[in-house]
């Protein structure tokens, strides 16, 4: 009897959503809006896990509020321009909260498959935790349509370094930083100059530590604001009325009447624009929040890339050997979709939807639909929400109108 419970098969009237990050949230606020119903799979034990448990204290939305809030709800007036971590959660919090959206908490997704003789999708899953009786439980979901909205920044990157497990020091990635206080003092080696590598730097600057970055690749460095006006905001106001090409040679341009000169610091300039850059291979530029004042000062130094680990020294490509009392892998993020999706056809070996931002990278066959994936932050991802929900809305009122009379031999299955 205890097997028999211990899995079960769940359908779904509606869509299937795995993630209960800003994404997740923000389709399931528009179909909830439609009165449509949905579940909502989450592996974490909250919702935005990703701001919860692996961001540093001191991290602020890059962008303007107003790119950032979610669908049929602003931030609230009185939060500033830029609002902080915990500013942000509580907003996810209160959204999930006013749109009565209630994920299905510690559901890891092990497959998610297309029946093609069922027309249906499965998504099995198992879940752990006290909610579960403190042991794992198997469920399978059957419905309709399937949401990927695991985004892009669902598993740590683990660079593959030489001698790295041999080094003396602790090793951490930027997921489990929070903040500079218990590394006062000490020489630290942070690997990698995105916008959490050179913030971590401030951090490290501002709790007294000693940080290195490790810059191997060129790299736009954009003011966070020109003349009191957001670069992004800018940015979006150039591309209404200029070409791509246009708009990256004003924001460069802008950059160098800002920041200066980055090349006197160790810091080479990609030959694309920074605009184009992101829509070929989706390197977000960095936006300068004093992490440049800082390496000409000397406080933040620039170093090239490792070639070697052992104990606690580090010798770099260029020859010279350091020693460091401890290394912070910022090496990113990457999708999880390929673990668990077995769809070939829509998403790259990567874990992204082939087709491009805007029109191809949100909807698939067989009612697969992606949110999350724009490169875009959270105003790409908002976006895509309004558009997969009101795809969704008109099939699911199609379907209903259909399968309203009459039995159903999906009445077998335990409904949600």
């Amino acid at each position: 009897m205890d097997d028999f419970f211990s899995r079960r098969c769940v359908w779904v009237n509606g869509p299937i959503i795995v993630g209960a990050g800003p994404s997740g949230l923000a389709v399931g606020a528009c179909l909830k809006e439609q009165g449509v119903p949905f579940v909502m799979l989450e592996r974490a034990d909250c919702i935005a896990s990703l701001w919860q448990n692996r961001t540093y204290d001191r991290l602020k939305l890059h962008l303007p509020k107003q790119f950032c809030q979610l669908p049929k709800m602003p931030f609230p007036a009185h939060y500033p321009e830029y609002p902080t971590r915990n500013q942000f959660i509580e907003y996810l919090e209160n959204y999930a909260k006013h749109f009565e959206i209630s994920p299905q908490f510690n559901q890891t997704v092990q497959s998610a498959r297309y029946d093609e003789t069922s027309g249906l999708w499965r998504v099995r899953t198992i879940r752990s935790g006290s909610d579960a009786g403190n042991r794992n439980t198997e469920v399978e979901y059957i419905g309709r349509w399937l949401v990927v909205a695991t985004g892009e920044n669902a598993e740590q990157v683990m660079p593959d370094m030489d001698g790295l497990g041999e080094f003396c020091g602790p090793v951490s990635h930027v997921s489990e930083y929070k903040s500079g206080e218990s590394f006062r003092g000490k020489k630290v080696l942070v690997v990698g100059c995105g916008n959490s590598g050179m913030e971590v730097c401030l951090d490290l600057c501002d709790h007294d530590a000693f940080p290195s970055m490790v810059v191997r690749d060129s790299i736009h460095v954009l003011p966070r604001e020109v003349l009191g006006k957001s670069t992004f905001e800018l940015a979006v106001f150039f591309m209404k009325w200029l070409p791509l090409w246009m708009v990256d040679k004003i924001m460069l341009i802008l950059a160098w009447f800002v920041l200066g000169s980055l090349e006197s610091i160790g810091l080479k300039r990609p030959s694309m624009g920074p605009l184009e850059l992101k829509n070929v291979s989706g390197r977000t530029p960095v936006l300068d929040y004093g992490a440049l004042s800082k390496i000409r000062s000397g406080d933040i130094k620039v170093v090239p890339g490792v070639k070697r680990f052992w104990s606690k020294n580090v010798e770099l490509v260029d020859g010279r050997i350091i020693n460091f009392d401890a290394v912070i892998l910022a090496t990113g993020y990457r999708s999880n979709v390929p673990q668990w999706l077995q769809e070939t056809d829509f998403f790259n070996k990567d874990g992204f939807p082939k087709g491009m931002f805007p029109n191809n990278n949100w909807k698939g066959k067989s009612g697969l639909y992606a949110v999350g994936f724009t490169r875009r932050g959270l105003s790409g991802a908002s976006f895509d929400a309004v558009r997969v929900s009101n795809d969704i809305t008109k099939g699911w009122k199609e379907e209903t109108k259909q399968t309203r009379l009459g039995a159903c031999h999906r009445r077998c299955f335990s409904q949600f």
